[in-house]
């Protein structure tokens, strides 16, 4: 997995900077660093002007499993060409069927791990994540997750870090958000940044040369084709993506 900062990966960036492309962020983990308290999570000052800048220059959209008001709200203010939520699925997926198929799995999963000091269930309406960053019996903690999801039938399991997710078998996943929306805002290329397992539905896309992918962290199981260190270094990705591309603009005002 190359680092797309490296010196040696500056005219992949470069060339981005010149084409017709859509940038694509996930929120937690990426754009926010990873919390405690997921509830707690947002914006640094730092990353929130970066990205205000950079929404200004290039067609961007965050696309996060948090359900899409949530996401919309930590995001207010930014010039946004979308904000996605649940995954992929909303806002075009959604229906009273799936609120209620959500709705049951709830029930059945509050009970199941009742008891279970520090497992959190996050409702968010055409999902569900079971958190349990905080217990302090995480092997215990998994496996009783893990009976209880099974318990359901027919839902899909995206595991992440130190949550599990529950979504409705079929739902739309980020790859196929991330095409469509680069298809509705007629981009040639897009350009996507996550970090965790549900954002590998993204990697795994086969599309040499329409979509390249940084994954934030190094994994040799992941499918990403470049990666940051860290989340510290998503603000100097975004500072860099900002420089070419006003360089950029810069050069064809003189060429004008």
């Amino acid at each position: 997995m190359r680092h797309i900062l490296a010196r040696s990966q500056r005219d992949v960036l470069a060339q981005l900077s010149w084409s017709n492309a859509l940038l694509g962020f996930d929120f937690d983990g990426t754009l926010a660093p990873i919390t405690r308290f997921p509830a707690r999570a947002q914006l640094t000052a730092a990353t929130r002007t970066l990205l205000s800048d950079l929404a200004e220059l290039y067609p961007c959209i965050v696309i996060s499993g948090r359900a899409q008001s949530d996401v919309q709200r930590r995001l207010s203010g930014i010039p946004l060409r979308a904000v996605i939520g649940n995954h992929g699925l909303e806002p075009w997926c959604t229906s009273a069927e799936l609120r209620l198929t959500v709705a049951q799995w709830r029930g059945a999963l509050a009970r199941d791990l009742e008891g279970f000091a520090g497992v959190e269930l996050e409702d968010k309406v055409y999902s569900l994540a079971l958190h349990y960053r905080r217990s302090r019996r995480k092997k215990a903690a998994r496996a009783a997750i893990a009976r209880a999801v099974a318990a359901l039938g027919e839902a899909r399991i995206i595991g992440g870090k130190q949550v599990v997710n529950v979504l409705p078998p079929g739902a739309p996943h980020k790859g196929v958000a991330l095409e469509r929306e680069r298809d509705r805002l007629g981009c040639d290329t897009a350009f996507f940044v996550g970090d965790d397992e549900t954002d590998e539905d993204v990697f795994a896309l086969d599309r040499p040369g329409r979509i390249l992918t940084v994954r934030v962290g190094a994994s040799r199981s992941s499918q990403a084709a470049y990666c940051l260190k860290g989340q510290g270094e998503v603000d100097l990705l975004l500072a860099r993506l900002i420089s070419l591309r006003r360089g950029r603009v810069a050069w064809r005002r003189r060429a004008r």
